[in-house]
C-alpha cells in the first residue's frame, strides 16, 4: 500500500505572508540578527518577532543565541520539501481511488450539484389566527 505524500501545510501557511517571504529572501544569504531583520522593515520589532515565531513553528527558521544576539537562519531543506511536494503534484498523474471509475481524459469531471439549504424560507401566513398577539401586531 503506497502512502500519499502530505502537503507541508505549515510551511505554506508561513509563506502566505509578504513579510515572511521577504524574511526568507533576506535569510538566504546567511544568519541575521533579529535587530537587522527588524531594520529592513517599516513594522515594529515585536511584529517581526511574531512573524519569526510563525516561521519557527513551521520549521522554516531556527534561532541561535550567540552572546547577546539572537541570530535567525533559514532551513533550506524545509523549502525543498515544500517545492518537492508541488513538483510531485504538478508532474505525477493522479491515480484513481480504489472503487471509483476513471473519467475519460477528454471529458471534464462532472460533479453532482449539491443542494443548498434554504437560507430565507418564505414565511407562510396562517389561514386562521393563532390567537397570539405580539404588541398589537398579528403575524
Amino acid at each position: 500500500m503506497s502512502r500519499k505524500a502530505k502537503p507541508p501545510i505549515a510551511i505554506y501557511s508561513a509563506l502566505a505572508d509578504a513579510t515572511r517571504c521577504r524574511i526568507v529572501e533576506i535569510l538566504r544569504s546567511g544568519s541575521v540578527p533579529v535587530h537587522e531583520l527588524a531594520d529592513a522593515f517599516s513594522i515594529s520589532r515585536p511584529a517581526i518577532s511574531r512573524h519569526l515565531r510563525v516561521m519557527k513553528e513551521a520549521g522554516l527558521v531556527v534561532e541561535v543565541k550567540k552572546g547577546r544576539e539572537n541570530l535567525y537562519a533559514l532551513k533550506l531543506e524545509k523549502l525543498g520539501k515544500a517545492t518537492a511536494w508541488i513538483d510531485t503534484m504538478a508532474t505525477a498523474p493522479a491515480k484513481p481511488e480504489p472503487g471509483k471509475a476513471k473519467a475519460k481524459a477528454s471529458e471534464p469531471a462532472k460533479l453532482a450539484p449539491t443542494p443548498l439549504p434554504e437560507l430565507f424560507p418564505k414565511a407562510k401566513r396562517p389561514d386562521t389566527p393563532t390567537g397570539i398577539n405580539q404588541m398589537g401586531f398579528d403575524f
